[in-house]
């Protein structure tokens, strides 16, 4: 017998599309979520729509059915992964400057984008010595995993992409006759193709779907990736098949903390952690702690304490909030 499916689903999209005047989108999106029982991120900009949501799988639908009757999202794509619990205290539909924040003005993946490879065509394009692969990501997230053989840049920030690509494409690209990159969900490499198409390279390919996709759809003993994979809500990251990861969550700095840091005298329950612990002030410490004890307090009611997790830093990069 099949066992039940987990309640909750959990999915990530995004799609870019011209929405002259997004904010007249925002209150009717806002409101079918809300009817639905749907929680999560959106984001609405000029340039598109992107976000993570979960709810029933009736709840998702309707959401759904209302995106796509937008302007230009008929064939919105999503990627879908099962939780035990709802994973988002809240709702937010927000207006932005940018679906996906890279701070270049003038790159529009709808003129020009890098080739989609699908994922079970990845490890031949990775494997190739020519390739230079890059990881996409920031920091925190690349630190906990990756594809074998990936450059990481380490930004803090996707602002940050063009500035480190400008900086090291001289070495990046010695010996190398194609590039390939991957994020999360796919969102940030449609960003970075198409800025390296901006940059003069031609030869410039992304994972299609992003790394969900591809521990959805590769098996794990032909896989290339190693670790998790960071997500933007409370189940902090996943594995092969997108089954949830051994990560938690510093409350703090919202940083992904493993079996390690909880183990060190500086991690403290929603309060503090190693890498955090010496850039936080005792008041701030004071702070947390009440929080914390306040959302104990409303796990033990059964209800949500809305302040309890904050989503990570830079929440707009992929689905990223999707990722």
């Amino acid at each position: 017998m099949t066992p039940d499916p987990l309640p909750v689903r959990v999915t990530a999209l995004y799609h870019f599309t011209p929405f002259p005047e997004p904010a007249s989108l925002r209150d009717p999106l806002d409101a079918a979520c809300r009817t639905n029982g749907v929680r999560g991120t959106i984001l609405l900009a000029r340039e598109g729509i992107n976000g993570t949501i979960a709810g029933t799988d009736g709840g998702i639908a309707a959401v759904l059915d209302h995106i796509r009757a937008l302007p230009g999202c008929a064939t919105l794509a999503v990627k879908d992964s099962r939780a035990a619990m709802m994973p988002f205290h809240r709702l937010k539909v927000r207006l932005k400057a940018e679906i996906v924040t890279m701070g270049e003005p003038d790159i529009d993946p709808l003129v020009d984008v890098g080739h989609y490879v699908a994922p079970a065509d990845w490890n031949a394009l990775i494997d190739d010595p020519d390739t230079v692969v890059i990881d996409t990501r920031n920091d925190y997230e690349v630190a906990i995993g990756s594809f074998t053989g990936a450059v990481d840049p380490r930004t803090r920030t996707f602002r940050e992409f063009p500035a480190w690509f400008r900086e090291h494409r001289d070495d990046l690209l010695s010996g190398k006759t194609r590039v390939a990159m991957f994020c999360t969900g796919g969102i940030r490499c449609e960003k970075s193709t198409a800025f390296l198409k901006a940059e003069g390279i031609d030869s410039v390919y992304h994972l299609q779907g992003g790394i969900l996709k591809y521990l959805e759809e590769v098996p794990a003993a032909d896989s290339r990736w190693e670790g998790e994979c960071f997500v933007f809500d409370q189940r902090v990251a996943v594995g092969h098949g997108l089954t949830p990861g051994t990560y938690g969550l510093c409350h703090a700095c919202r940083m992904p903390v493993d079996a390690t840091d909880r183990a060190s005298p500086l991690f403290v329950d929603g309060v503090s952690c190693p890498r955090c612990h010496a850039a936080r002030t005792d008041e701030q410490r004071a702070g947390y702690a009440e929080r914390h004890r306040q959302a104990t307090l409303a796990e033990a009611r059964g209800t949500a304490h809305v302040g309890a997790v904050l989503p990570p830093k830079d929440t707009a990069a992929d689905t990223e909030p999707m990722g």
